[in-house]
């Protein structure tokens, strides 16, 4: 299995954006999947995980 490089940031800052959501990420097999649209099919997409509140 294929591990992902995670970093730990402060802030971030990003352009032309297209459209933003906030989902829950929910279980699915062995691993997990945040929902959204079709209409982003093979788009490129950012995942920012926040920090418990």
């Amino acid at each position: 299995m294929k591990k992902v490089d995670i970093k730990e940031e402060n802030e971030i800052t990003v352009k032309n954006i297209q459209a933003y959501m906030e989902k829950t990420v929910t279980k699915f097999g062995s691993g997990a999947k945040v929902t959204c649209p079709k209409e982003f099919i093979g788009k490129k997409v950012y995942l920012i995980i926040k920090k418990d509140d």
